[in-house]
């Protein structure tokens, strides 16, 4: 369910943001401060980054969802989800330790523009001109 989408971002985006309250009362950093020790810079920026792209993905995942398929566009959105709190949580203790969840999220983005793609290229062939782009991949 698409809906559910909205639900698991604002967890995450709520769990990434109250990790950035914890790390601001450990380190000592009151708002607006963003800099600090390396580690609250880190949970710091995991989590801006993080919070950067949930507005894109919830844009491609809807419509991936509704353009293509839903069963696994949800699959897909959950598995990219996976790798953002993989990617927060590398990022926590290393710089260095975002790199894979960050390429792999990435990649899972791809693919979502690519299933929006081309569910809205077959909307609008089949829609305005008749031609069903989908029965050529049954072929």
């Amino acid at each position: 369910n698409l809906l559910g989408s909205w639900f698991l971002v604002s967890f995450f985006a709520a769990y990434f943001s109250l990790q950035v309250i914890y790390a601001r009362r450990a380190y000592g950093i009151s708002p607006p401060k963003v800099s600090g020790p390396p580690d609250f810079e880190r949970v710091f920026r995991a989590q801006v980054n993080c919070s950067e792209y949930f507005p894109i993905f919830l844009a491609i995942l809807w419509q991936a969802g509704l353009f293509f398929h839903q069963g696994l566009t949800a699959a897909l959105g959950l598995l990219y989800l996976y790798s953002r709190y993989q990617y927060f949580i590398g990022y926590k203790e290393s710089s260095s330790g975002r790199l894979a969840p960050m390429y792999f999220s990435a990649g899972v983005l791809w693919i979502l523009i690519g299933l929006a793609a081309v569910g809205i290229l077959h909307f609008l062939l089949s829609h305005y001109v008749g031609i069903n782009i989908l029965l050529f991949s049954s072929l």
